[in-house]
């Protein structure tokens, strides 16, 4: 025995899809979590727009309506964010299985999207509580 342990070769011998490919699946997953974390920021940049609306002491109809818009918009874009990316991951766990992976930007397009849309509330509600006297 001499300390050896000695592995039959049952054991040595099994190997999964998901071993093959180990790099690619733990590659997947670190997407995977760096989408989750970039919904986890667009629900609270919704939630920092809101409170910056509702405390601020020029609040009017137009900050109030700019802290609604971006606060809904940021938080339903956070929650489809994180939904998408989990099918991405599962869909992309599978086509590195099977050796077929192709890219998609669907996800890219729209965040992008809703990062536009976010950007230009936050600037109209920025204006707002920089310029109270403008009134719509």
């Amino acid at each position: 025995m001499n300390g050896v342990i000695h592995i039959s070769d049952t054991y040595q011998s099994i190997t999964t899809i998901d071993s093959k490919y180990v790099q690619q699946h733990l590659a997947n997953e670190r997407t995977f979590l760096a989408w989750v974390r970039t919904g986890i920021a667009m629900v609270g940049i919704g939630f920092l727009a809101a409170g910056f609306g509702f405390s601020s002491t020029a609040y009017d109809r137009m900050a109030h309506i700019a802290a609604i818009i971006i606060g809904i918009t940021s938080l339903v874009s956070g929650i489809l964010i994180i939904l998408c990316s989990a099918s991405a991951y599962h869909r992309k766990r599978n086509q590195i299985n099977s050796q077929t992976f192709q890219a998609s930007t669907k996800l890219i397009r729209f965040l992008t999207l809703m990062l536009l849309v976010i950007g230009l509330a936050l600037a109209v509600l920025l204006y707002v509580l920089l310029f109270p006297a403008w009134q719509v």
